[in-house]
């Protein structure tokens, strides 16, 4: 698949593949109605749009290092799982309207269902991890194994520290806050780990895979930060979720700390006030006002600069520290993907 030539074209090829994977795994039909509303349930997020970008990590990684990437591809259709049901826990404590484009499923289902499908997506990546001994070996499955519980530690405790700053009404935030949240929340499960786990099944030392975790946190918090920014200028039928959804949420990002470092004592009392209210009580101007602020002190553009320099960070170091790989259409379809991050506008 790496030798496709164009970014969009391995991506397509990786979601028809992926996709086809986890929905054949994923149990279709039962004679309980309950159950078969449950079953419905979890196969609706992997039914719609994504970029699958984890996987296409994972596969491409693999292949860079040497392997085979049917070996490590039921890997990364766990990956795929494990981002669905983080999605639909995400989506209930975010209290978010939309995803990919679509109602969220807390809000087709309700908020108890909705909980329960996540928490079974949750045992069938387990489920489809266990394959992996069959695959793979026991010794690398259990290290697979190890991984995938290293990351959902991460992501947990990086949700709980963003959660923390929402229910504590803390505004007083540092961009290094911003980038540790980001790195536990955010870049072990869609940079760090993806590569890591590639890396693994071909066969490289840990040294190796230990290599991708500076470079994944920065292209992690650079995806965060352009996912940010798609959040406040994007459009809906590309991004997939409400416009300025962050704003209505109370999301401390990387635009709001910088607007707080460069406005008045007076304009930051005027955006907190907003935005500590609930989001059922913001209206749409009091999100077009926070914008207002930030185009005002070009906190967007400020963002979008930084996820760049990030990027081009985590480029150079994989041109350093995988010198050593040979030239393969894998390897050079690496850089591109990355690109990608920050020129997507979904």
């Amino acid at each position: 698949m790496s030798e496709t030539g164009s970014v969009d074209q391995y991506l397509k090829e990786v979601k028809t593949a992926i996709d086809a994977y986890i929905l054949d795994f994923l149990p279709r039909e039962h004679n309980r109605v309950e159950v078969q509303c449950l079953y419905d349930m979890i196969r609706d997020y992997p039914q719609r749009s994504g970029k699958r970008l984890r996987p296409a990590l994972c596969l491409l990684i693999c292949e860079a290092f040497g392997g085979n990437p049917k070996d490590v591809f039921n890997t990364a259709a766990a990956l795929e799982l494990l981002q669905n049901w983080l999605l639909i826990h995400d989506d209930i404590e975010d209290g978010s309207d939309l995803r990919r484009g679509k109602p969220c499923l807390h809000q087709k289902y309700g908020t108890p269902l909705a909980i329960n499908a996540g928490d079974a997506l949750h045992c069938k990546m387990w489920e489809m991890l266990h394959q992996n001994a069959e695959i793979l070996g026991h010794e690398i499955a259990f290290q697979i194994l190890a991984e995938f519980t290293q990351l959902s530690n991460q992501v947990v405790e990086g949700q709980h520290i963003e959660l923390s700053w929402i229910g504590n009404n803390r505004w007083n935030l540092t961009e290094n806050d911003y980038w540790e949240m980001c790195v536990q929340k955010t870049a072990w499960y869609t940079c760090i780990t993806p590569c890591r786990l590639g890396a693994l099944a071909a066969g490289a030392s840990r040294a190796d895979a230990d290599r991708f975790i500076e470079i994944g946190m920065n292209l992690g918090v650079a995806f965060q930060i352009q996912d940010d920014v798609l959040n406040l200028i994007g459009e809906v039928g590309q991004y997939g979720k409400e416009i300025g959804g962050d704003i209505s949420e109370g999301k401390r990002t990387l635009v709001l700390i910088h607007l707080f470092d460069s406005c008045t004592e007076a304009e930051a009392e005027r955006v907190i006030e907003i935005m500590a209210k609930h989001r059922e009580d913001k209206r749409q101007a009091d999100v077009e006002e926070v914008l207002s602020f930030m185009e005002k002190y070009k906190s967007i553009a400020y963002a979008q600069e930084r996820s760049k320099f990030l990027v081009v960070k985590a480029c150079t170091q994989f041109n350093q520290r995988f010198a050593h790989l040979p030239n393969s259409g894998a390897k050079s379809l690496f850089l591109p993907l990355v690109h990608f991050v920050i020129e997507r506008e979904y």
